[in-house]
């Protein structure tokens, strides 16, 4: 990353110097509980640790409260470096010539959806989450298909679901109507056993999109938009003595009307307008791609 978003060093020894300083009078130990109460509830991506640090406190000397606040300190330098950098990001990729654009992006909704995905940062889990925070940034900024209600519904799905969720999503998108067995051999490539825990998981990763609207079984619909039942299938045939697969053939997927606006403002990358400059070592690209376009990592197996 660049080193102009690095807070100067002589800045953090003279922060450091101040804490030693503060901490070294008889009021120390209180000054250290009260500091990490307030980190741990001002900061809610690291209120559990520092919280817990709180309450070990009084039995912990003053220079392993050191110790843990300048390690707190270390981590927040990272996160908001990273922070800056997305930032940096929506910046490049939004037209602030825009008097629109420039109403929506100083407006108290859009400042209240970048607050809320910062304030967690789930991002800080995988280069993936930041990404598609950023793209998320950039469309909430130029569109309003979609009401804010919504959008801060898509950053909590960000922060809720996995990568493998993702590939799931992604695999829909390009094929809809994939039955669960296309979904699989289509991310992971090869079979397994139903007792595996590969299975196990995957039967969890359709669980969790189908009960939070993501994805769906396919339905049809009337001329009005009503669902209508599926006809009553009748066979003659005995039953089979397995139950059903996870990797059943027969039952289609789709993404639901908010999965599809979620794969539009997360999935579809926005060309860069302003060019920074390389910040990241991987090569940023800087074309626009889809949703066929982006490649998940980090799933429970490598895909195909």
């Amino acid at each position: 990353m660049s080193a102009d978003l690095t807070p100067p060093n002589a800045d953090r020894d003279e922060l450091r110097k101040q804490m030693e300083e503060a901490l070294s009078g008889g009021a120390g130990p209180k000054l250290a509980r009260f500091a990490l109460a307030f980190l741990g509830g001002a900061v809610p991506f690291v209120g559990g640790a520092m919280s817990g640090a709180a309450g070990a406190w009084s039995e912990s000397n003053q220079e392993h409260f050191n110790r843990i606040l300048e390690a707190w300190l270390q981590l927040q330098e990272r996160e908001l470096i990273e922070i800056a950098l997305t930032l940096r990001e929506v910046v490049a990729r939004i037209d602030m010539d825009d008097a629109k654009i420039q109403e929506r992006i100083q407006s108290p909704e859009y400042l209240a959806i970048v607050r809320k995905c910062f304030r967690d940062w789930s991002a800080a889990e995988s280069e993936e989450k930041r990404v598609l925070i950023r793209n998320l940034l950039c469309h909430a900024a130029a569109t309003r298909i979609t009401p804010d209600d919504v959008i801060k519904l898509f950053i909590k799905w960000i922060e809720d679901y996995s990568e493998a969720h993702f590939a799931v999503i992604k695999a829909v998108y390009n094929q809809s109507g994939s039955t669960r067995r296309d979904i699989w051999m289509r991310i992971y490539g090869e079979a397994v056993r139903e007792d595996s825990a590969d299975a196990d998981l995957f039967r969890l990763l359709i669980h969790d999109l189908s009960t939070g609207r993501v994805i769906r079984q396919h339905r049809a619909t009337d001329g009005h938009g009503n669902f209508l039942k599926a006809p009553t299938k009748r066979s003659s045939s005995p039953k089979s003595p397995l139950m059903t697969s996870a990797f059943e053939d027969d039952k289609e997927y789709e993404l639901t009307e908010l999965g599809k606006q979620f794969v539009h403002y997360t999935m579809t990358e926005v060309v860069p307008k302003i060019d920074f400059g390389s910040t990241r070592s991987d090569g940023e690209s800087a074309r626009a791609t889809g949703p066929s376009g982006w490649t998940p990592a980090g799933s429970p197996r490598n895909p195909k």
